[in-house]
């Protein structure tokens, strides 16, 4: 092996180790802000959220997931105001595609997720559900009707304008026992969630589609004091995050490195300077003996 090789293979690991060092903790992941208390990756927002929450690839671009027991679901919407946001399920029905779900809708039993105010349409189910169950609200059985109207309701197995008692209009507080929406209990093949009628209650072609979830936090960790340390912290340009495992506040600042408090040249100078300095020191030094320890161990066999 010559020396050019060594030198090769040095820098590569050099900015593989830089690379290694940097926080998965951003302030937004595709079109979606990020904010506290959710985050984009392991020690990112807050430490109740952070199991759930992560940054991933959909295929064309950058996108939020929220992530149970039951799959992976595409976050298209959030409202930090309100502590909700909204899911749309790979396997949910719409008027303009149909198909039959493979997999249950569900969340974790101990997640801070709870139902929002979507209501679920249960598709393609054995008539006798919509007539004697007390799950399904037969005051918006037009909604069955409506949505009957598509085209893709064939991809269901069924005719064009199929009869409204294989559907069912289920608006849960909670899921069950599971905290899944059970379709094989339900006897249903397929499900649709409805966020909003829009403009023509009748016309489901401008239905909004989606699950609308809410999140609470709470605990030690997202008490008032780490509320406004994040405040501060993403007002000065910073990102929420935790330390494991005793959960402590970090603010994650651009350059790599983490503070208590938040991101101001003033705070880091005088009161963080040499907890930064020491951690950016013991980075380079482990860094370095990684790097110069496979140099060695190459030297040793030229």
């Amino acid at each position: 092996m010559g020396v050019g090789s060594v030198v090769v293979i040095v820098s590569i690991l050099w900015a593989q180790s830089w690379a290694w060092t940097e926080s998965p903790c951003r302030d937004t992941c595709g079109s979606s802000q990020v904010k506290y208390p959710l985050g984009t990756g392991p020690g990112c927002g807050s430490p109740l959220l952070s199991p759930y929450i992560s940054c991933g690839w959909n295929g064309s671009g950058e996108q939020l997931f929220l992530k149970t027991h039951t799959g992976s679901y595409p976050i298209s919407s959030i409202s930090y105001g309100t502590s909700t946001l909204t899911v749309t399920p790979p396997s949910m029905s719409t008027c303009s595609s149909m198909q039959p779900s493979p997999s249950n809708f569900g969340l974790d039993w101990a997640s801070p997720f709870q139902m929002g105010s979507s209501s679920f349409l249960l598709l393609s189910c054995r008539p006798s559900l919509s007539l004697s169950s007390p799950l399904c609200d037969p005051s918006f059985h037009y909604l069955c009707a409506s949505l009957y109207t598509c085209p893709s309701v064939l991809s269901l197995g069924l005719p064009l304008f199929p009869p409204t008692n294989t559907c069912c209009v289920y608006s849960p507080a909670n899921l069950n026992a599971n905290s899944d929406l059970d379709l094989n209990t339900m006897k249903c093949a397929a499900y649709s969630s409805l966020l909003s009628l829009g403009d023509n209650p009748t016309d489901p072609t401008h239905w909004l589609y989606g699950v609308s979830l809410k999140f609470s936090i709470g605990g030690a960790f997202d008490h008032n004091s780490v509320t406004t340390k994040c405040s501060s912290c993403e007002s000065t340009g910073g990102v929420c995050g935790f330390a494991p495992p005793s959960n402590a506040f970090l603010c994650v600042c651009k350059g790599s490195y983490n503070t208590s408090l938040d991101c101001s040249p003033t705070y880091n100078y005088n009161h963080n300077h040499d907890y930064v300095s020491d951690s950016s020191s013991s980075l380079f030094l482990s860094i370095s003996w990684y790097v110069w320890s496979f140099i060695s161990a190459v030297i040793i066999l030229i």
